[in-house]
């Protein structure tokens, strides 16, 4: 696990200064504390910052094939490498070290652009091929492993883990876009399709960028997609099997390391069947850790330890204060782009708790997205099967006019939202999915933004793009197409950055076994039965785990990382909330109309509204702000 940079020169090879290169991974020296190298050679420039997991002697990179004409530089692990190796060694190549960095190299001399079907793992990669003058550029299925890159002035590409890596180098003009501000403002997070710093990409998940010299820059080739559009057959206790099969298949697939390995344990399904699975494939005590709330509403450590005692694991609990709001700076600098997710905080704890004892920890993250297993998918499937009922002509003006004239009730649990579900019901449902998961709507950034900000925007709505992704999506339900959408989006924008930038923060390496890409294809190809049934999300895998976990475990309400964040505005950090509507960055970019944040702040303090969330993202985007631009 490690971070890369580098330098191409796609229009002439011109020499590329090393200093540029080692200034880059300099930015990001925290992921791979353990060594740093750096090559260059005529137009290209390669750096590396590594964190020792596989072959701690013989992985140092950037590595080169025996003959000199591939170069490599490498974030991440493939899983299936021994598999790989054995098969190139019986095609002719021969292997100088243990590490599965040869096995790229390898893999791309043997296979060419297909090279990346073949590797099992997350993973963003850049291989320099000097026979072809070509610099090939790959990121892992589900975008586990980020990428940014940006093309400047001089007529080269820079690269990086992290944002950080590019705006390191000088020649890198940094300019805010706009429209992910409003992106970022709806969704918390700046999706992959868009970056805080203008002109600035991230290779999407599941594609590659092939560039030549001589050859103007191109777009990514998608070699990867979850298709949704297909149903398997089968009983219920087949497709169990065939689902525990593919759980530990991804488990043990990733307890491969040359270092102490361990799991985050928080004691809900997903992480309770990951340590059930890893104290099953091991003969030692698996080594666990949680972190639990000094609140007894958001602490979930008394079913951490029910399952730490099940499997007899070494465990390691730390409580926090519900106030743990002293990373907050610490947060936005490792994130580089507006993060507005509050449960980074006890991410970060966690992460630094286990890497105490562990440089690999084993995380549950992914199968609430593939297997409907978050709330917003319940309701979605029972509004998609009242859709059904009445055509879109007829819902839209019905549900519409009754919405709006409905009283609002944000306090209330959403089943209890009929203002929200009666709008939801008037809209198709790519709309109401999207601002299902939307912090703020369209109306509501509008009324923030400063009239030049309006204007800038000219009708640019963060909702459109998964919108359409929806519409588009390769699926047979409106169910389908919620998953799809947050597979794309939520869950390489949100949930993997959160834990890639956490645990990267902390010189950790964590794996996500459920969402191997084998596992998440068969669940694709679910019936909504098996996914969803009598208003419990994740159905089959609670089914299939009933044998594994206490009943209490699989069936209790989902919780996750919560953060007082509402509280917080109305003590400690009430000077924050209100210092915001005279914020430098903001007025210096004149993006918010200041008498309305002001508004938002004292109507939350004074608890006339609910504004603590929106105040949140506000902070954090004023931080990363005048970290990049300040």
């Amino acid at each position: 696990m490690c971070g890369i940079a580098g330098i191409f020169h796609i229009e002439t090879a011109k020499p590329v200064d090393p200093e540029r290169v080692k200034r880059m991974t300099d930015a990001i020296a925290h992921r791979g504390p353990d060594g740093s190298g750096v090559w260059t050679a005529p137009g290209v420039g390669l750096g590396h910052r590594r964190l020792s997991i596989i072959d701690l002697e013989g992985g140092a990179q950037p590595m080169h094939s025996d003959d000199g004409a591939l170069t490599l530089t490498f974030n991440g692990e493939i899983y299936n490498f021994r598999e790989l190796r054995k098969e190139l060694e019986a095609a002719g190549y021969s292997f100088a070290t243990q590490s599965d960095s040869e096995v790229i190299l390898h893999g791309w001399r043997h296979w060419g652009l297909e090279c990346v079907s073949h590797f099992h793992g997350m993973f963003v990669f850049a291989i320099f091929d000097a026979r072809t003058k070509q610099l090939f550029l790959a990121r892992d299925r589900l975008g586990v492993k980020p990428l940014f890159y940006a093309a400047i002035p001089d007529g080269s590409i820079l690269f990086g883990s992290e944002l950080k890596a590019l705006t390191a180098h000088p020649a890198l003009r940094r300019e805010i876009d706009l429209s992910a501000v409003d992106d970022y403002l709806t969704f918390g997070y700046v999706p992959d399709h868009n970056c805080i710093v203008r002109g600035v990409s991230k290779l999407p998940a599941g594609h590659y960028l092939l560039l030549q010299l001589g050859q103007p820059l191109g777009k990514p080739v998608q070699y990867w997609d979850l298709d949704f559009s297909k149903r398997t057959r089968g009983s219920q206790g087949e497709l169990s099997e065939e689902l525990l099969r593919l759980m530990r298949q991804g488990v043990t697939s990733r307890m491969v390391a040359d270092v102490p390995l361990g799991a985050f344990l928080s004691g809900g399904v997903d992480s309770s069947s990951v340590v059930a699975l890893m104290a099953e494939a091991s003969r030692q005590p698996i080594k666990t850790c949680s972190i639990g709330f000094d609140v007894g509403a958001l602490d979930e450590s008394e079913y951490a330890e029910t399952i730490a005692r099940r499997f007899a694991t070494d465990h390691r609990s730390r409580k926090v204060a519900a106030d743990d709001f002293g990373l907050i700076d610490k947060l936005a600098h490792h994130f580089d782009e507006p993060f507005a997710d509050a449960s980074a905080l006890p991410t970060y704890r966690v992460c630094e708790l286990a890497r105490e004892q562990v440089t690999v920890a084993l995380s549950g993250d992914g199968a609430d997205e593939a297997l409907a297993g978050y709330r917003r998918h319940v309701f979605h499937h029972k509004e998609e099967q009242l859709r059904g009922l009445l055509p879109q002509n007829v819902r839209g003006p019905l549900f519409g006019a009754l919405g709006k004239f409905y009283p609002k009730a944000d306090w209330a649990p959403r089943p209890l939202r009929a203002k929200t579900t009666l709008l939801s019901l008037a809209r198709t449902g790519p709309q109401g999915y999207t601002d299902a998961v939307s912090l703020t709507n369209a109306d509501q950034r509008h009324r923030l933004y400063s009239q030049r900000m309006r204007g800038a925007l000219d009708g640019y709505r963060g909702e459109t793009y998964m919108e359409n992704l929806m519409a588009r999506a390769p699926a047979q339900s409106g169910l389908d197409q919620a998953q799809y959408a947050d597979m794309k989006m939520w869950l390489p924008g949100d949930i993997l950055t959160k834990v890639d930038r956490t645990s990267m923060a902390v010189g950790l390496e964590a794996r996500e076994p459920l969402l191997d890409h084998r596992l998440l294809e068969f669940a694709a190809s679910l019936p909504e039965r098996m996914r969803i049934r009598g208003g419990q999300g994740k159905w089959l895998m609670k089914k299939t785990m009933e044998g594994h976990l206490p009943h209490d475990i699989l069936y209790r309400p989902k919780m996750g990382f919560v953060t007082p964040i509402d509280q917080w505005f109305r003590g400690a950090l009430a000077d924050e909330a209100r210092a915001l509507s005279s914020s430098r960055i903001f007025a210096q970019m004149d993006l918010f109309d200041s008498k309305m944040i002001a508004k938002a702040a004292e109507d939350h303090i004074a608890g006339r509204f609910n504004n603590g969330r929106l105040l949140w993202q506000l902070v954090m985007l004023e931080k990363s702000l005048a970290g990049l631009f300040g």
